[in-house]
């Protein structure tokens, strides 16, 4: 896996999510348990270990499994380990453009 701190980390990992269509906002899941910590800030939704663990918000209209997927593709791709193993969890789904909660802490 790459070294967070010699490669792309966890903040490149959350951008390429993030930066796919289906996906409204990463998500911490229980008690804020899938997180990176980084100096003065953690990113939330993402941790790199082994596995690799993502959660995410969906936008409703497209196969759950199909967007996971997607979403294991990116990280693999920002990583560059395509055997990378990578869990997905769909933490929560939401309408495109419907009005968001606010992010868990």
């Amino acid at each position: 896996m790459t070294d967070p701190v010699a490669g792309p980390g966890p903040q490149a990992v959350a951008d390429a999510v993030l930066a796919h269509p289906s996906v409204l906002r990463l998500d911490g899941g229980p008690f804020g348990s899938i997180a990176s910590y980084l100096p003065g800030h953690r990113v939330q939704g993402v941790r790199l270990a082994d596995p690799v663990e993502i959660a995410v918000v969906l936008r409703l209209g497209r196969p759950f499994a199909v967007v996971a997927d997607e979403v294991a593709d990116r990280v693999r791709a920002v990583l560059g380990d395509d055997t990378l193993a990578v869990d997905v969890t769909v933490a929560d789904v939401g309408a495109a453009g419907g009005v968001e909660g606010p992010a868990a802490p």
